[in-house]
C-alpha cells in the first residue's frame, strides 16, 4: 500500500521546515495555515478488494489526527456508498488548522518560539536585517548562542565604518580577531544589510576579500628579492621580503633587475654585479608599478614560454615599456624541445597582446594556434642551469 500515513504527513511539515517555510511565513506575516497536506488514499479497486486494509488505513489516520490527539491535523471526510459494503465514511483530504499545530506534529515549538524571540530582538537593534531573516530564518536559530557576539560585531562596523585597522585591533567586548576570522562569510552577509554603501567595497568578493570589503587593514603584499652582488648586501642580507614602499625606498647602484616567476629560479641564480632579482610575484607585478627607481634600470623579465607568460610580460611592459624578455626566445624553446610540457587548452590565453616585439608576437602566435605543436609550454624551471649562466655571460661581455 502506498496510501497516505501520519509519519507521511509529519514529513511534509518537516520539509517546510527544513526549507525555512514555517518560520518565514510567520515573521513576514504570511497567511500559510491553515496547510492542505497531500493525501493519497484508496481507490475504488481497494475497497473491494482490500477493505479490511482500509479500515485499519483509517483507524491509524484518525489515531494520529487533531480528534484523537487535540492538536495535529484534521481529516476532511467524504460519504461513499459501495455496492458491496454498503455506506461508508472514506477520508478525501487532510490539512492542518494552525502554526501550532504543525510545530507540535514535527516537534518544533520550541524551536519556533526561541526563532521568534531571538528575530524579535535582532530586528529590534537592526531593523535593515529583515529580509536576511525572512530568507534565512534557519541561520538564525542555527547562531542562536553566538547572536550576542554577532550583534556587537555589527554595532562596532555600523559605529565604525571603514575602521582602516587591522582586525587584531579591532577592540568589541567579548569578540576576538580569530571569532571574526572564522565566521567571515556569515558576518560579511550581515555587514552588506547593515552598512550603507559608502562604507562597502562592492568589487572585494569573497570570504579572501573580507577585509578589504569592509575597510579593514590586510597584510601588505610582500616583494621579496636576491642582491645578487655580495658587495651591496644589506648588512650582509641578500635574501628579502619587504612591502612595496619599503621596496620603493631601496637605495642601492643596482644597474640590471631580473624578474622571474619561478621561486626556485629566484634562489639558484647566479651572482651578477650590481644586479638583483625579484620572483614569485606572477600576476602581481602590478605591486612593481609604483617603485619610481625601476624606470633608470634595465628589467629583465623571464617567463615561461606559453601563452600566460608572455601576457605577464605584456603587462608589465605597461608600467615598464622597455623591460626586455629574457629566455623566452624561439631558441630556448627548440633547445629544450624534449623538456615541453602542455598548457592545458581550457588555461591558456588568447586575448590580444599589444605590447611584444615582432619576434615575440610570432612565438606567441605560433603558441596560440599550435603551430609548434598541441599547447606547446615551456617552464622557466626546466630549462638547463647551464643555459641560463651562458645567457648571463652574454649579457655581462655585452654591458
Amino acid at each position: 500500500m502506498n496510501w497516505t500515513q501520519a509519519a507521511d504527513l509529519s514529513q511534509q511539515l518537516e520539509r517546510r521546515w527544513n526549507r525555512g517555510q514555517i518560520l518565514s511565513a510567520h515573521f513576514a506575516g504570511e497567511a500559510l495555515f491553515p496547510l492542505r497536506l497531500v493525501l493519497k488514499k484508496p481507490d475504488t479497486h481497494a475497497l473491494t478488494d482490500e477493505f479490511d486494509n482500509v479500515r485499519a488505513w483509517i483507524q491509524s489516520l484518525i489515531s494520529g489526527s487533531r480528534k484523537r490527539l487535540g492538536f495535529g491535523y484534521e481529516i476532511e471526510w467524504k460519504t461513499v456508498k459501495h455496492r458491496v459494503h454498503g455506506r461508508n465514511q472514506l477520508p478525501v483530504a487532510v490539512q492542518v488548522p494552525t502554526r501550532n499545530d504543525a510545530l507540535r506534529m514535527i516537534g518544533k515549538l520550541g524551536a519556533a518560539r526561541r526563532f521568534d524571540t531571538l528575530s524579535m530582538s535582532i530586528i529590534g537593534r537592526f531593523p535593515m536585517l529583515t529580509d536576511w531573516i525572512k530568507r534565512k530564518p534557519l541561520a538564525v536559530l542555527e547562531q542562536d548562542a553566538d547572536w550576542p557576539k554577532l550583534l556587537a560585531v555589527l554595532e562596532h562596523f555600523h559605529q565604525h565604518p571603514q575602521p582602516d585597522r587591522y582586525l587584531r585591533q579591532l577592540d568589541i567586548p567579548g569578540v576576538d580577531s580569530k571569532y571574526i576570522e572564522r565566521r567571515r562569510g556569515l558576518i560579511g552577509e550581515l555587514l552588506d544589510c547593515v552598512l550603507p554603501e559608502s562604507a562597502i567595497d562592492r568589487e572585494a568578493c569573497g570570504v579572501r576579500n573580507f577585509s578589504r570589503r569592509y575597510g579593514l587593514r590586510e597584510e601588505p603584499p610582500l616583494i621579496r628579492f636576491r642582491i645578487l652582488d655580495p658587495a651591496l648586501a644589506i648588512s650582509t642580507l641578500t635574501d628579502l621580503s619587504v612591502p612595496p614602499e619599503q621596496f620603493g625606498r631601496l637605495q642601492l647602484p643596482v644597474k640590471r633587475v631580473f624578474i622571474t616567476e619561478n621561486k626556485i629560479n629566484g634562489l639558484a641564480f647566479p651572482d651578477s654585479s650590481a644586479a638583483l632579482v625579484i620572483f614569485g610575484l606572477g600576476y602581481g607585478l602590478d605591486r612593481l608599478k609604483e617603485i619610481s627607481w625601476l624606470r633608470n634600470v634595465a628589467i629583465y623579465y623571464w617567463g615561461d614560454i606559453d601563452t600566460h607568460g608572455f601576457a605577464i610580460l605584456n603587462r608589465l611592459r605597461a608600467a615598464f615599456p622597455s623591460a626586455t624578455s629574457w629566455l623566452m626566445d624561439r631558441e630556448t624553446l627548440m633547445e629544450h624541445r624534449k623538456l615541453w610540457g602542455e598548457e592545458p587548452a581550457a588555461d591558456r590565453f588568447t586575448g590580444k597582446l599589444t605590447r611584444l616585439n615582432k619576434e615575440e608576437q610570432a612565438l606567441f602566435d605560433d603558441l596560440r594556434s599550435n603551430r609548434l605543436a598541441s599547447g606547446v609550454r615551456l617552464e622557466q624551471e626546466r630549462i638547463g642551469f647551464g643555459w641560463l649562466k651562458k645567457a648571463l655571460d652574454t649579457l655581462r661581455n655585452r654591458k
